[in-house]
């Protein structure tokens, strides 16, 4: 009779535990966000220490893509309004689910201590490195940008253009000095250890970077992704943005 009163207890013990250890949240985020991401992630872990957070970070267009197939996603970080907008129409992110988390800056990096006047000096240059125009948001901007200044067809044209899987690709390319010269955010170029900043791409040249965070429709059904995301607009989670450079959006009713 006490054997299977302990039984009925441990069950029970198990059925209320059980929630503070199931939480499980898929991220994916743009892969220049892969440093402040990360660190959110532990803030948020050490507080809520039954929840696990699994991270995938790759350009904003392969992760919209793979979200659009089915991926088991609940919450998704994107550098370009376009791919929120795609995943909206796709019926995977809820409508009113998205939120403006912060702002970057689009710059040119090299090995060369020298600095660039204007963006059609590039044109001295052998090899150029952005991120593949159609699924790289730092790529679009780039082309944006070059386009902008009259040299973009140039460059094209004689191929020097190095096309990067990501903003983290070119700028590895400008670290080992593959090329003469990549378009990569500043957030990425503070990172950088052998490339420096040649040019400030003027804000005239190329759309606002704007990062969103939206709940999936997986993600709507998801608690724990829900939390987080809200902790996403936190004063606590806003600082790290800016740790690493980002503007973050400052949202005043938030915890």
């Amino acid at each position: 009779m006490l054997s299977r009163w302990f039984l009925s207890l441990a069950l029970s013990l198990l059925v209320f535990a059980s929630p503070a250890y199931a939480g499980k949240i898929g991220i994916s985020a743009a892969s220049s966000l892969n440093e402040a991401i990360n660190e959110i992630c532990v803030q948020y872990g050490a507080k809520h220490q039954g929840v696990t957070l699994v991270r995938n970070f790759a350009s904003s267009g392969a992760l919209a893509k793979q979200i659009a197939n089915g991926a088991p996603v609940d919450l998704f970080i994107s550098a370009n309004p376009k791919w929120m907008d795609y995943l909206v129409e796709q019926g995977r992110i809820s409508q009113g689910r998205v939120q403006s988390l912060a702002t970057n800056t689009l710059v040119v990096v090299g090995r060369s201590g020298g600095r660039l006047d204007n963006l059609a000096a590039l044109t001295n240059f052998s090899l150029i490195a952005i991120g593949s125009p159609q699924s790289v948001p730092v790529g679009e901007y780039a082309e944006k940008a070059l386009i902008a200044a009259g040299v973009y067809g140039q460059l094209q044209g004689e191929s020097r253009l190095v096309i990067a899987k990501d903003a983290r690709q070119a700028l590895m390319y400008a670290e080992r000095g593959e090329v003469d010269a990549a378009f990569v955010y500043r957030t990425d170029a503070l990172l950088a250890r052998k490339a420096v900043i040649l040019y400030e791409v003027p804000f005239e040249l190329y759309p606002p970077v704007t990062y969103s965070a939206g709940l999936t429709s997986d993600g709507v059904k998801n608690n724990d992704a829900a939390a987080f995301f809200v902790y996403l607009k936190s004063a606590e989670a806003a600082m790290v943005l800016e740790k690493y450079g980002f503007v973050a959006v400052r949202y005043h009713d938030s915890p």
